[in-house]
């Protein structure tokens, strides 16, 4: 079966050399091809592809492009071409809905071998860049990560009570847990929160879960 392809980017003769290395062996179909990020949104939209391969760098941005293009869900994989081996536009691209991050110096044979692999639902990242990425989204994933998050159920269930003004002791009624046990519990708490008191654990508990 035939892979269809839509393909952006705003160099010409490289595009032009790109189809032909594509379409080389009849595995491949370009049935559109686009120099900007809003034709690649566009022709995505009618062709409906296989994959959606675009440059990064490509008038009103690749990532652009990628991001609306998986929202829309034109195009059952995307693909970014680019030259850029930097770890955020690689990130980004992932976010974005992109399932391939290919370095334009790969060979016609290579980027044919990726191009299928992504038709069938896998993800590729060249591989000089795989483990640079993924410690950069481990990092975030570890900032991002608020304290209130390490909380376990029962120390989250103690907090709400705090949060909505109880004692220990009615917060253990409403438990069916001892009072010095909820009092060993706020120990906890306030330990992995950083708070001084329960009236800070409480507005912090209300903070967070405002925000979610």
């Amino acid at each position: 079966m035939t892979i269809r392809l839509v393909l952006a980017d705003d160099h010409p003769i490289f595009r032009d050399g790109l189809v032909s290395s594509i379409e080389e062996t009849g595995e491949f179909k370009v049935v559109g091809i686009g120099g900007t990020a809003d034709e690649a949104i566009a022709l995505s939209d009618l062709h409906k592809p296989d994959i959606a391969l675009l440059d990064l760098s490509m008038p009103g941005n690749g990532i652009n492009a990628a991001r609306r293009i998986s929202k829309a869900g034109t195009a059952k994989g995307i693909a970014m071409l680019t030259v850029s081996e930097d770890d955020a536009d690689v990130t980004a691209a992932l976010e974005a809905g992109a399932t391939g991050y290919v370095l334009k110096g790969v060979s016609a044979a290579e980027l044919r071998d990726i191009l299928g692999r992504i038709a069938k639902g896998e993800a590729h990242v060249s591989p000089g860049l795989a483990a640079q990425v993924l410690k950069m989204m481990q990092t975030r994933q570890h900032v991002d990560r608020r304290p209130i998050d390490d909380l376990t159920k029962r120390e989250e269930d103690i907090l709400k009570g705090v949060a909505a003004g109880l004692s220990n002791r009615e917060i253990g009624d409403r438990l069916s847990l001892q009072e010095k046990t909820v009092k060993h519990y706020m120990t906890i708490i306030l330990s992995k929160l950083q708070a001084r008191n329960r009236v800070e654990a409480a507005v912090i508990a209300n903070e967070a879960w405002r925000e979610t």
